[in-house]
Parts: C-alpha cells; sequence; structure tokens
C-alpha cells in the first residue's frame, strides 16, 4: 500500500450514518479502516446478487486508488468473518466514493462548495423533505443550499441540519467531471513528486458502476 499523506486518527466524525443493519456493520469496519489511515463514507448492505456489503471509502483528501481498495478488503475481510454481522453469504465490495460521491462530514459541505447537490432530509424542513440545489458551504452544523425550485419572491438559500440529512449527494455535472479530472492530476503529480512511482488516481470509480474495483468476499 503507498504511503497515506496522514492518518484518520481522531478523524472528522460522519455526520449523516446509516441506519439498521448497515449501521451495525459500519461499526465493524469503521475502526479497521481507520486504522489503516482511511475514512468511511458509507455502508450500504442490499439484496444486490444474493447479499453485497458495500464499503466507500477514502484517503483524508478524498482520493482512494484501487491498491488502496485491495487494502481495506483484505483487512477487513477476516474481521467481518470474525464479527459475523451478515446472518447470510455475502460479498463485500470495496470502492472509492466516486464523482457524484455523498457527503457525510461537515468538512465535504466545505469542500465540495459550488457544485449542485441533492439532499433528502430524515427530519423535514418547513414541511418538506427533499432539496436540490447549488451547495454553498457548511455554517456550523447546518449546510446552505441555493434551492432550485425557488418561486419568485422567495429566498432561494435554506439551511439545512446536517445531522438531520438521511443522504445528500452531488449530481454528475460537466464542471464536476472537470474538477475530479483536475483533482486526480494533481494526486498523480504529487504521488509522482513523494516517491518517483507513477500511482493509479481513480477519478472515475463509480460512474456507471462499471470502473469500479470490486474486492469480493463470501461470507459464512
Amino acid at each position: 500500500m503507498n504511503d497515506l499523506t496522514d492518518t484518520a486518527t481522531g478523524a472528522e466524525p460522519r455526520l449523516i450514518v446509516e441506519p439498521g443493519l448497515s449501521a451495525r456493520v459500519a461499526a465493524i469496519v469503521e475502526p479497521v479502516i481507520e486504522g489503516l489511515g482511511y475514512r468511511l463514507v458509507r455502508v450500504r448492505v442490499t439484496g444486490a446478487d444474493g447479499c453485497t456489503v458495500q464499503v466507500m471509502a477514502e484517503r483524508s483528501d478524498g482520493s482512494m486508488t484501487i491498491e488502496d481498495c485491495e487494502s481495506c478488503s483484505r483487512a477487513l475481510s477476516p474481521v467481518l468473518d470474525t464479527a459475523d454481522p451478515v446472518d447470510r453469504a455475502y460479498r463485500l465490495e470495496m470502492s472509492s466514493p466516486g464523482i457524484d460521491r455523498p457527503l457525510v462530514r461537515q468538512s465535504d459541505f466545505n469542500r465540495y462548495a459550488n457544485n449542485q447537490v441533492k439532499i433528502e432530509m430524515a427530519v423535514a424542513v418547513d414541511g418538506r423533505k427533499r432539496f436540490r440545489g447549488l451547495l454553498l458551504g457548511a455554517e456550523g452544523d447546518l449546510a446552505r443550499v441555493q434551492r432550485d425550485d425557488a418561486t419568485a419572491g422567495e429566498s432561494p438559500d435554506v439551511m439545512l441540519p446536517i445531522a438531520d440529512m438521511a443522504e445528500a449527494k452531488l449530481v454528475l455535472t460537466d464542471a464536476l467531471i472537470a474538477e475530479s479530472l483536475r483533482r486526480g492530476k494533481q494526486a498523480e503529480r504529487q504521488s509522482l513528486a513523494n516517491d518517483n512511482q507513477p500511482s493509479q488516481p481513480n477519478p472515475f470509480p463509480r460512474t456507471s458502476g462499471d470502473s469500479r474495483h470490486r474486492a469480493q468476499h463470501e461470507g459464512e
């Protein structure tokens, strides 16, 4: 595994977390990958291919290479075998967040400001749970969003409590793709400067699902 620029020790907590079985798996997964220097983004247990445990992780700078996914998968497989949180056979799938990534930490809402975002609230704000618009950043534990559907005479800006969100996700746009390419090239240049060896930045790991690295594990 390549050296990480910093570790996740004392990492910023996630404010948007998963419920139920996914939460139980996340409680097992998170300390393992933090010990490797990564940050957990999301865990999702689905019925795909019988049962799939999807674990999304990243470095502190938001990147995640194929080699990083493989390292996390190797570390997680025996831990999940021992803890046995899923009561049936499953496949472990590691991935990076992707371009249209979930936002789960306060810093995510600042890092990806000035991009389009879709938000599903767990707790309604002004009687509504779905919001879409331009993310303007975070102010404390609130995210400021400029709504797309504001009517004439209505303020388009809304402040949404991050901890009350069920999901927040970037919307795939040309500008977001261009920024992702820029970040990928910047990470590659930094890696080359650090060790004079080419890295494998993966700026498009989840655009359609086809380019996402999959590390599979059959649980008992």
